[in-house]
C-alpha cells in the first residue's frame, strides 16, 4: 500500500525517471519540422560531416597565408575569410536539405539539374577558363562550377527514373535515365573535366547497380567506359600527359606530386605543428587539391588517419544504412550519392600520396572552394534527407485527438 501511494505521488512527475512523452529533448507531442527531422535524422552521419567542415577551416587557416603570398593577396588570411562564408553556406545548404522529404528531395533535384545543366551549356559558350578548362563562371570577384551541383541533382534524378520500373514496368524509364547521364557526361567531357566524368560514372552505376541492372546494361556500360577511358588516353594530351607521368616520372615534370609527397614525409606521426609547415609555400594548390598535404605536414600521420576515418563512417555506415531502406527510391540515390562523396574523398587523398595520376579534384567538405563545398552539403544534405527514418507509428496513440 505505501508503496503503491509512492507511486501514484510521483506518477507524471520529471523526479520519478523519464517522462514518457519525450524523446531525445523534444516532446512527442512536438510536430514541428525541426523536432521531426531531430527524431528522424542520423545524428552521427550529421555530426561526421559537421566535423570535416570545422576540420577544413582549421586548414584554410593554416594553408592561407601559403596560398595568399604565392599569388599575391596582402591579406595572409584572405583565403580563410573566403573559405569560413561558404563554409557557413554549406552548412544551412547541409541542414536545409537534409530537412526535406522524398517528395521535395524529387523536386529539388531536377529543378537544380535543369538549372545547373544549362549554367554548363553557358560554360562552354562563355565561361571562365583556368589552366587549359572552361568549368566556371565568373560572379563578382568569384567563379561558380555548376557541374559541381548537376552532380548530386543527377544522381537524385535517376534514382528516382529507376525506381519507377516498379510502379510502371513498360516504361523506358533506363534510356531516360541513362541519355541524362550521357548529355551530362558530353558536357563534362567538352569542358574538358575528365575527373569529374569519371566521379558521375561511379556514382550513376552504383545507382544503376542497386536498381537491379540486367546484364545488358551492366555489360555496355563497361565496354563503353573502357572504350572512352582508351579514347580519351589519345585524344586529350593532358590525359595522357598525367597517365604517362604516374607511370613513367622520370620523363616528366612531377613538382606538384613531389611536394605534397614531400611534406607529408616531413610531418612524420605527429606534424610539424599548426602554421609552421614550410612545403605549402612551395606547393601550387595547398589550399584546395592537396590541403590533405598540408595536414600531413602540420598535423602529421595520426590527424591524416583521423580524417579518412571520419570520411569511411559517411561513406560506409551511410550506404549501409541505404542498402537496408525498404524503398528502392532513397535506396538507390543515397548509395549513389555516398559512394561519389567517398569516391571523391578517395580520388583526392590519393593523389596526394602518389596512388593514382594526378587530378585535380577537391577534397569534399575540407578543401576551400565555393563550388565544391556547396556541392559536397548538397551531396550529403540530399542523402541525410532520404535516409530519414519516419516517424515511429506508435507515437500516434501519444498525439492529442
Amino acid at each position: 500500500m505505501r508503496s503503491e501511494a509512492r507511486f501514484s505521488n510521483c506518477r507524471g512527475s520529471e523526479r520519478c525517471g523519464r517522462r514518457p512523452e519525450r524523446m531525445q529533448g523534444f516532446s512527442r507531442t512536438n510536430t514541428s519540422p525541426f523536432a521531426e527531422w531531430w527524431r528522424t535524422v542520423d545524428k552521427g552521419l550529421i555530426a561526421a560531416a559537421l566535423i570535416l567542415i570545422g576540420g577544413g577551416l582549421v586548414l584554410s587557416m593554416v594553408a592561407s597565408p601559403a596560398a595568399a603570398s604565392r599569388i599575391g593577396y596582402s591579406d595572409p588570411y584572405y583565403f580563410f575569410y573566403r573559405h569560413a562564408a561558404f563554409a557557413a553556406v554549406a552548412t544551412m545548404v547541409l541542414f536545409a536539405a537534409s530537412l526535406l522529404d522524398e517528395r521535395w528531395v524529387r523536386r529539388l533535384a531536377v529543378v537544380v539539374f535543369i538549372v545547373g545543366f544549362v549554367l554548363m551549356a553557358v560554360v562552354l559558350l562563355a565561361g571562365h577558363e583556368a589552366k587549359g578548362a572552361q568549368r566556371w563562371i565568373r560572379i563578382g570577384g568569384s567563379t561558380f562550377q555548376p557541374s559541381e551541383l548537376v552532380k548530386p541533382a543527377l544522381i537524385v534524378a535517376a534514382g528516382w527514373l529507376l525506381s519507377q520500373r516498379r510502379r510502371y514496368p513498360g516504361g523506358p524509364w533506363e534510356v531516360v535515365a541513362f541519355c541524362f547521364y550521357a548529355a551530362t557526361m558530353g558536357l563534362l567531357l567538352l569542358q574538358p573535366d575528365v575527373g569529374q566524368a569519371v566521379l558521375l560514372s561511379a556514382a550513376f552505376g552504383a545507382v544503376f547497380f542497386v536498381s537491379g541492372l540486367s546484364w545488358i546494361w551492366g555489360m555496355g556500360m563497361a565496354s563503353g567506359g573502357v572504350a572512352l577511358a582508351f579514347g580519351l588516353y589519345h585524344l586529350l594530351p593532358h590525359v595522357r600527359r598525367r597517365v604517362d607521368s604516374f607511370f613513367s616520372p622520370s620523363g616528366f615534370d612531377t613538382y606538384q606530386v613531389d611536394k605534397a609527397h614531400e611534406a607529408i614525409e616531413r610531418g612524420g606521426a605527429f606534424g610539424v605543428g599548426p602554421g609552421a609547415g614550410q612545403v605549402k609555400f612551395d606547393l601550387p594548390d595547398a589550399h584546395t587539391d592537396f590541403v590533405y598535404s598540408v595536414l600531413g605536414e602540420e598535423f602529421g600521420l595520426v590527424w591524416c588517419v583521423a580524417l579518412i576515418i571520419f570520411v569511411a563512417v559517411i561513406t560506409v555506415k551511410g550506404i549501409m544504412s541505404a542498402a537496408n531502406h525498404p524503398e528502392p527510391f532513397p535506396r538507390a540515390a543515397s548509395v549513389g550519392l555516398f559512394t561519389m562523396f567517398g569516391l571523391q574523398a578517395a580520388i583526392n587523398i590519393a593523389v596526394n600520396v602518389s596512388l593514382i595520376p594526378p587530378k585535380g579534384m577537391t577534397l569534399p567538405l575540407v578543401s576551400s572552394g565555393g563550388s565544391s563545398l556547396i556541392g559536397s552539403a548538397l551531396t550529403l544534405g540530399l542523402a541525410f534527407a532520404l535516409l530519414r527514418r519516419p516517424p515511429d507509428v506508435s507515437l500516434k496513440r501519444l498525439l492529442p485527438r
